[in-house]
Protein backbone atom coordinates (compact mmCIF):
# COMPACT_ATOMS: atom_id res chain seq x y z
CA UNK A 1 0.00 0.00 0.00
CA UNK A 2 1.19 3.45 -0.72
CA UNK A 3 1.71 5.85 1.44
CA UNK A 4 1.46 9.89 1.74
CA UNK A 5 3.41 12.02 3.82
CA UNK A 6 3.47 15.82 4.28
CA UNK A 7 6.80 16.93 4.64
CA UNK A 8 8.72 21.07 4.68
CA UNK A 9 11.75 20.60 3.41
CA UNK A 10 13.74 21.77 0.12
CA UNK A 11 12.34 19.30 -2.36
CA UNK A 12 15.93 19.93 -4.28
CA UNK A 13 17.63 18.25 -1.11
CA UNK A 14 15.17 15.26 -1.78
CA UNK A 15 16.98 11.75 -2.22
CA UNK A 16 13.90 10.04 -3.74
CA UNK A 17 13.43 8.33 -7.54
CA UNK A 18 11.76 11.36 -8.73
CA UNK A 19 11.23 15.36 -7.52
CA UNK A 20 8.07 16.63 -9.54
CA UNK A 21 8.98 19.95 -11.14
CA UNK A 22 5.93 22.73 -11.12
CA UNK A 23 7.18 23.74 -14.52
CA UNK A 24 5.80 26.10 -17.20
CA UNK A 25 4.78 25.69 -20.51
CA UNK A 26 8.67 25.93 -21.52
CA UNK A 27 10.09 23.55 -19.42
CA UNK A 28 13.65 26.05 -19.40
CA UNK A 29 12.91 27.28 -16.15
CA UNK A 30 11.37 29.84 -14.52
CA UNK A 31 10.82 31.26 -10.80
CA UNK A 32 9.99 29.84 -7.38
CA UNK A 33 10.33 25.49 -7.63
CA UNK A 34 10.80 25.07 -11.24
CA UNK A 35 14.40 27.55 -10.84
CA UNK A 36 15.60 26.30 -7.74
CA UNK A 37 15.57 22.72 -9.26
CA UNK A 38 16.83 24.28 -12.80
CA UNK A 39 19.36 25.50 -10.32
CA UNK A 40 20.37 22.43 -8.28
CA UNK A 41 20.33 20.14 -11.33
CA UNK A 42 22.87 22.52 -13.18
CA UNK A 43 22.92 23.42 -16.63
CA UNK A 44 22.55 20.19 -18.30
CA UNK A 45 18.76 20.31 -17.45
CA UNK A 46 18.26 23.10 -19.17
CA UNK A 47 19.89 21.44 -21.92
CA UNK A 48 18.17 18.50 -21.61
CA UNK A 49 14.79 20.05 -21.44
CA UNK A 50 15.61 22.57 -24.66
CA UNK A 51 15.00 19.21 -26.19
CA UNK A 52 11.45 18.27 -24.54
CA UNK A 53 9.59 20.78 -26.36
CA UNK A 54 7.78 21.87 -24.20
CA UNK A 55 4.86 20.55 -22.33
CA UNK A 56 1.14 21.29 -22.63
CA UNK A 57 -0.52 22.32 -19.01
CA UNK A 58 -1.79 19.31 -16.99
CA UNK A 59 0.77 16.85 -19.05
CA UNK A 60 4.20 15.75 -17.80
CA UNK A 61 7.36 14.98 -18.81
CA UNK A 62 10.33 13.21 -17.37
CA UNK A 63 14.14 14.07 -17.38
CA UNK A 64 17.50 13.06 -15.36
CA UNK A 65 17.73 14.71 -12.64
CA UNK A 66 21.43 15.78 -13.21
CA UNK A 67 23.11 17.36 -10.05
CA UNK A 68 20.17 16.14 -7.92
CA UNK A 69 19.97 13.82 -5.37
CA UNK A 70 16.65 12.79 -6.98
CA UNK A 71 17.68 10.54 -9.66
CA UNK A 72 14.65 11.82 -11.99
CA UNK A 73 12.44 15.06 -12.27
CA UNK A 74 8.94 15.11 -13.74
CA UNK A 75 7.90 18.52 -15.01
CA UNK A 76 4.32 19.08 -14.98
CA UNK A 77 2.40 21.81 -15.64
CA UNK A 78 -0.09 22.98 -13.71
CA UNK A 79 -2.94 25.43 -14.56
CA UNK A 80 -3.26 29.07 -13.99
CA UNK A 81 -5.52 30.22 -11.85
CA UNK A 82 -8.94 32.10 -13.47
CA UNK A 83 -11.48 31.89 -11.28
CA UNK A 84 -12.19 28.17 -11.41
CA UNK A 85 -14.49 28.33 -14.45
CA UNK A 86 -11.87 27.25 -16.95
CA UNK A 87 -11.28 23.89 -16.00
CA UNK A 88 -8.78 24.51 -14.02
CA UNK A 89 -9.31 21.58 -11.36
CA UNK A 90 -9.36 19.01 -13.73
CA UNK A 91 -6.37 20.23 -15.17
CA UNK A 92 -4.82 20.04 -11.72
CA UNK A 93 -6.10 16.71 -11.24
CA UNK A 94 -4.40 15.34 -14.63
CA UNK A 95 -0.73 17.05 -13.45
CA UNK A 96 -1.25 14.40 -10.90
CA UNK A 97 -2.71 11.54 -13.00
CA UNK A 98 0.31 12.25 -15.52
CA UNK A 99 3.06 12.33 -12.88
CA UNK A 100 2.07 8.73 -11.07
CA UNK A 101 1.58 7.40 -14.91
CA UNK A 102 5.41 8.20 -15.65
CA UNK A 103 6.32 6.95 -12.10
CA UNK A 104 4.35 3.98 -12.71
CA UNK A 105 6.04 3.53 -16.40
CA UNK A 106 9.57 4.45 -15.22
CA UNK A 107 9.01 2.11 -11.86
CA UNK A 108 9.66 4.65 -9.18
CA UNK A 109 8.87 4.02 -5.82
CA UNK A 110 9.36 7.46 -4.16
CA UNK A 111 8.04 10.45 -5.36
CA UNK A 112 7.90 14.11 -4.28
CA UNK A 113 5.62 16.15 -5.42
CA UNK A 114 5.99 20.00 -4.37
CA UNK A 115 2.43 22.44 -4.35
CA UNK A 116 1.70 22.53 -8.04
CA UNK A 117 0.15 25.92 -9.60
CA UNK A 118 0.02 27.07 -5.78
CA UNK A 119 3.04 29.94 -6.19
CA UNK A 120 2.63 32.28 -9.01
CA UNK A 121 -0.32 30.54 -10.66
CA UNK A 122 -2.00 31.74 -7.75
CA UNK A 123 -4.15 29.01 -7.62
CA UNK A 124 -5.90 28.57 -4.01
CA UNK A 125 -3.67 26.49 -1.87
CA UNK A 126 -6.30 24.59 0.00
CA UNK A 127 -8.20 23.76 -2.85
CA UNK A 128 -5.65 22.80 -4.87
CA UNK A 129 -4.36 20.51 -1.50
CA UNK A 130 -7.42 18.55 -1.39
CA UNK A 131 -7.12 18.31 -5.42
CA UNK A 132 -3.72 16.71 -4.94
CA UNK A 133 -4.73 14.57 -1.98
CA UNK A 134 -7.60 13.12 -3.66
CA UNK A 135 -6.05 12.33 -7.25
CA UNK A 136 -3.24 10.89 -5.21
CA UNK A 137 -5.44 8.71 -3.46
CA UNK A 138 -7.27 7.46 -6.25
CA UNK A 139 -4.29 6.59 -8.68
CA UNK A 140 -1.28 5.73 -6.15
CA UNK A 141 -3.37 1.78 -5.67
CA UNK A 142 -1.53 -0.62 -7.87
CA UNK A 143 0.88 2.00 -9.49
CA UNK A 144 3.84 1.04 -7.65
CA UNK A 145 4.82 3.95 -5.87
CA UNK A 146 5.64 3.13 -2.22
CA UNK A 147 5.39 6.49 -1.07
CA UNK A 148 4.43 9.92 -2.00
CA UNK A 149 5.83 13.13 -0.16
CA UNK A 150 3.69 16.14 -0.43
CA UNK A 151 6.85 19.23 -0.12
CA UNK A 152 5.82 22.19 1.50
CA UNK A 153 8.20 25.28 1.78
CA UNK A 154 6.97 26.76 4.62
CA UNK A 155 5.49 26.30 7.65
CA UNK A 156 1.81 27.34 6.09
CA UNK A 157 1.96 25.06 3.23
CA UNK A 158 2.96 22.36 5.28
CA UNK A 159 -0.35 22.53 7.69
CA UNK A 160 -2.70 22.54 4.22
CA UNK A 161 -0.67 19.74 3.08
CA UNK A 162 -1.58 18.18 6.64
CA UNK A 163 -5.88 19.61 6.30
CA UNK A 164 -6.24 18.21 2.83
CA UNK A 165 -4.43 14.60 3.96
CA UNK A 166 -6.77 14.44 7.13
CA UNK A 167 -10.10 15.66 4.87
CA UNK A 168 -9.07 12.63 2.65
CA UNK A 169 -8.42 10.28 5.73
CA UNK A 170 -4.95 10.00 6.24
Amino acid sequence: MSTIRAVQADITTLDVDAIVNAANNSLLGGGGVDGAIHRAAGPELLAYCRGLNGCATGQAKLSPGFKLPAGAVIHTVGPVWQGGDHDEAELLAQCYRNCIAIARQQGFRTVAFSAISCGVYGYPRAAAADIAVSTLRNVLTGSGVDEVLLVAFDSDMLAIWQQAMAANGY
